[in-house]
């Protein structure tokens, strides 16, 4: 990946950290820039963010690598989503990434043409939430 591109998903991946950009406005970055979605490993601690040509950077999360529920509560991820649509007082998003991986979330994939993200469970477990319209 080119030093602009892998730039602008390490800013991206700051900024949801530091809270500096919501979920639209992190999406509207990328989306620009180029790349077609990423995926969040909570047992590895990376992101990966791919471009259409197949070409993808990975990044460390700046928080460890956390243990991931046995059980997926897709209820759980799901009220864990709505918090983070809402903007909740006290909202960040390490308090929501706590939240995933406590509803046994191992991680997620965000596509942008398809407007969803699946969130995965240990056991290959689905939840889906389509883009807010």
């Amino acid at each position: 990946m080119d030093a602009q591109h892998r730039r602008i998903a390490e800013d991206c991946l700051a900024s949801a950290h530091d809270g500096s950009r919501d979920f639209p406005a992190i999406v509207g970055a990328l989306i620009a820039a180029g790349f077609e979605g990423y995926t969040v490993d909570y047992r590895r601690a990376t992101t990966t963010y791919y471009r259409p040509d197949g070409d993808s950077v990975e990044l460390s999360n700046p928080f460890p690598a956390r243990p991931v529920a046995a059980r997926f509560d897709p209820a759980a991820m799901a009220a864990a989503v709505r918090e983070a649509q809402s903007n909740a007082r006290g909202y960040t998003y390490e308090k929501f990434c706590a939240k995933a991986v406590a509803a046994g979330c191992a991680g997620y994939i965000v596509s942008f043409s398809g407007r969803r993200v699946l969130y995965v469970g240990r056991t290959a477990e689905t939840h889906v939430e389509m883009f807010p319209q």
